[in-house]
C-alpha cells in the first residue's frame, strides 16, 4: 500500500520543529498522562524562554529547573501524594518566572475561549474575589440581554502547541486515550496552532468501533504530529497501561532538597536518549507493572 499521509515523527523532530519563546500547552493532569518522553526530549534541548499552560505535575518542575520556563499559566502543580512539586515550590517562591496562577475554572474557560476561536468566555467564576485585581488585563462584560449581569470575561488562552499524551495512535493522527481520567485533553488540542502526541503504540490505522470510538476525544485535524514513545507518561500514570512511579516521583522529589540536585536529576535520571532512560526505570516490563492508583 502506498503510504500518502504520514504524521509520525521522533521526540527530536518535534522539538526541532519548536521555538525559543513559545506557548506550549501540557495536557494531562498532575500525575496523570502528561507527555513526559516529549517533556525530555525539550529538557535535553536547547529550547529557552517558553510560556507553558498546564495543569500543572512534575512536567512544571522539570522544565523550572531546567531554566526553560519563562511565564507559567497555571492552576495547581502537584504530584497528588507529594502535594506541591518541590522545584515549583522553589522556583515560586524565588520568583524564577512570571506566574499567572488562575482558579482551575478559569483555566478551563481561557482555553475553551480558544477551543472555540473566540476572544473570551463570560463567566461568574472570580468575581468577587481578586482575580481581577492580580490579572489587570482581565476584563468584565455587561449581558446585552435584559438580565444586565456583568461577567468576568475570562480571555483566549491561545497555544503556539499543545503536547499530549495518548495510550494508542495511528499514523493519520487518530488517538485513543483510554482509562478515567482524559479530562482537558480535547481543549489543548483545539485551542493550539500545532499539536504533538506521544503515544505507547503507533500503528498503522485504528479502527474505531462504538467501544472504542469514545476514548477518541480530538479529531485527527487537530494533530500534527505523533511520537511512539513505550512508556512515554512514566513516572506519571497511563491507564490502562500503568501506574505512576511512586518510588521514581520520591527520588525525583528528593532531589530538590539536595546540593546541586537537579543537575544530577538531569545527568543520571533524564540522560542523553529516552532508552537509557526506560533501562535506567527498570524497563518496559518493569513499567508495565506498575499498579494504578485507586482513589
Amino acid at each position: 500500500m502506498t503510504t500518502t499521509f504520514d504524521k509520525r515523527l521522533t521526540a527530536e523532530a518535534m522539538v526541532a520543529s519548536l521555538a525559543d519563546g513559545m506557548t506550549i500547552g501540557i495536557g494531562g493532569w498532575g500525575p496523570r498522562r502528561k507527555p513526559m518522553a516529549l517533556v525530555r526530549a525539550i529538557l535535553r534541548s536547547g529550547l529557552k524562554d517558553l510560556t507553558v499552560v498546564a495543569y500543572g505535575g512534575p512536567e512544571v518542575g522539570m522544565l523550572l529547573a531546567a531554566g526553560k520556563i519563562k511565564t507559567l499559566i497555571y492552576g495547581f502543580v502537584s504530584m497528588d501524594v507529594i502535594p506541591a512539586d518541590p522545584f515549583f515550590r522553589h522556583a515560586r517562591q524565588t520568583g524564577a518566572f512570571e506566574a499567572r496562577e488562575l482558579d482551575e475554572g478559569l483555566l478551563q474557560w481561557g482555553l475553551r475561549a480558544a477551543a472555540m476561536r473566540v476572544p473570551f468566555l463570560p463567566t461568574r467564576t472570580g468575581l468577587g474575589s481578586d482575580v481581577l485585581t492580580a490579572n489587570p488585563d482581565f476584563r468584565t462584560v455587561t449581558s446585552p440581554y435584559d438580565d444586565g449581569e456583568v461577567l468576568l470575561a475570562m480571555p483566549a488562552i491561545k497555544l503556539d502547541v499543545a503536547l499530549l499524551h495518548a495510550t494508542k495512535a495511528d499514523r493519520l493522527g487518530n488517538t485513543l486515550t483510554m482509562g478515567p481520567d482524559p479530562f482537558f485533553d480535547d481543549l489543548f488540542a483545539r485551542a493550539a496552532t500545532r499539536t504533538f502526541v506521544s503515544a505507547d503504540e503507533v500503528v498503522e490505522r485504528l479502527d474505531l468501533d462504538a467501544a472504542t470510538a469514545k476514548d477518541n476525544f480530538y479529531e485527527r485535524c487537530f494533530v500534527t504530529g505523533v511520537v511512539e514513545t513505550t512508556c512515554g507518561a512514566h513516572p506519571t500514570t497511563n491507564p490502562p497501561r500503568h501506574g505512576w512511579d511512586f518510588k521514581a516521583m520520591k527520588a525525583y522529589a528528593a532531589a530538590a532538597g539536595e546540593e546541586g540536585g537537579w543537575n544530577a536529576y538531569r545527568r543520571d535520571v533524564i540522560g542523553t536518549d529516552e532508552a537509557d532512560y526506560i533501562d535506567r526505570m527498570g524497563g518496559v516490563a518493569t513499567i508495565n507493572a506498575l499498579p494504578l492508583p485507586i482513589f
